[in-house]
């Protein structure tokens, strides 16, 4: 059983959605080393949780997530050398990495401020959902640092285009809801008394879908992006190949002849 002791986690076996939320309310939901670590073990671990069939990310209070903490963080990187450095920034690109190769289709609930590497952790889920006062920005550039940042710089080009990332992850300013929504960035912007109700459900429609058709999707969505068309194009033939052996492909197939709605498994 999944018990983090720096987030919040509830699993509703009942709708197979995972729910992790960051609870640093008073630091704007600040990651320090340990939220980052165990936030990448619980990926991990959902990637083959018994009953999970989606997650959904979000924040408590005004901030789904407002970046790397200052005091706990920041400050204490200055005392390291090169080598205990990349320990740090190859540990939180290892967070990245788990939320993407997590097989659970991941729904980010954006509430508030989304910056840093809040901002990349957005980008990671595959859909974002966010209330109207949901501004996000890479602030990487404006510290000094590099706007290509725990995976930024692949992520963001396939989610708006090179040159909307380039403006982004280079100024490292603000973008509003509707800006986002826009280019986008968010996938859908709610009211903020109704966005935590939209994002489980769709957390929720994820959860009651195909899950291995799903998880496959999500896996091409990534490997493709490094492939030339033919060799995309071979290895759709033969995941496709592969689902039509599923029992959900003959589901949807007999529920469909029924008159019903298919159950998927």
């Amino acid at each position: 059983m999944i018990q983090p002791k720096n987030f919040r986690y509830e699993h509703d076996r009942e709708t197979a959605v995972a729910t992790i939320t960051l609870d640093r309310p008073d630091r704007l939901n600040a990651l320090t080393f340990e939220v980052y670590d165990e936030l990448r073990e619980t990926f991990d671990r959902l990637d083959r949780e018994e009953g999970v069939r989606a997650i959904l990310l979000t924040g408590s209070g005004r901030a789904f997530c407002s970046g790397g903490d200052v005091e706990s963080i920041i400050g204490e990187l200055f005392g390291r050398d090169y080598q205990g450095l990349l320990d740090f920034t190859r540990r939180t690109g290892a967070l990245i990495l788990s939320i993407l190769r997590c097989r659970r289709p991941v729904v980010g609930v954006l509430n508030g401020l989304v910056a840093g590497a809040g901002a990349v952790i957005a980008a990671a889920c595959d859909v974002r959902i966010a209330s109207e006062d949901a501004k996000i920005a890479y602030l990487f550039t404006k510290v000094g640092l590099s706007g290509a940042d725990m995976g930024a710089s692949w992520l963001l080009p396939r989610i708006v285009g090179l040159g909307r990332a380039a403006e982004i992850l280079m100024t490292g300013d603000f973008l509003s809801a509707e800006e986002a929504y826009r280019i986008g960035l968010y996938n859908r912007v709610a009211p903020k008394e109704d966005v935590a109700s939209l994002g489980r459900e769709w957390a929720e429609k994820l959860a009651r879908g195909p899950s291995f058709a799903l998880e496959v999707t999500k896996k091409m969505l990534y490997r493709e992006a490094a492939m030339d068309l033919v060799s995309a194009m071979e290895a759709e033939v033969e995941i496709q190949a592969a689902c039509m052996e599923d029992p959900n492909f003959r589901e949807s197939y007999d529920a469909f002849r029924e008159k019903r709605k298919p159950r998927f498994t």
